[in-house]
């Protein structure tokens, strides 16, 4: 077998050339990639300076005033509660005074129903005749 080697060196080297190529090409496409990504981070940098940013100002401080009001209305709540539970314990005091007058005043009179009761009883066992 006789080798030609003009015909296979020819193609070896159209091969390499075409690797070249295509290494070049690679390059130059990580480069592209590269600059793209650098124009859209700046492109969202500016956006986010511009919209993102003063929104999130604007969320912040409507956040601090729902803060605010929220502790506001957690003192109110505490101070009401607070009032509530001293009127409650005055209310409950002022009922066991009143109880405690009303059974001292009618007490007396309780008694002495009772007693005439009983007279009565005795006497009407006593007249009856058995």
């Amino acid at each position: 077998m006789t080798g030609d080697l003009g015909t296979t060196n020819l193609l070896l080297g159209i091969m390499a050339v075409v690797s070249v190529l295509e290494a070049l090409l690679l390059i130059g496409m990580g480069v592209g990639g590269f600059m793209l990504y650098r124009k859209v981070m700046t492109l969202v940098e500016g956006l986010e300076a511009r919209q993102v940013a003063p929104a999130m100002a604007r969320v912040n401080a409507i956040l601090d005033d729902v803060k605010e009001v929220s502790a506001k209305v957690k003192d109110e709540t505490v101070r009401v509660d607070h009032a509530i539970h001293n009127t409650i314990d005055r209310i409950d005091d002022t009922a066991d005074r009143v109880r405690s007058n009303v059974r001292a005043k009618t007490s007396r009179v309780v008694g002495f129903v009772r007693g005439v009761r009983v007279a009565l009883e005795g006497f009407l066992s006593t007249r009856q005749p058995t």
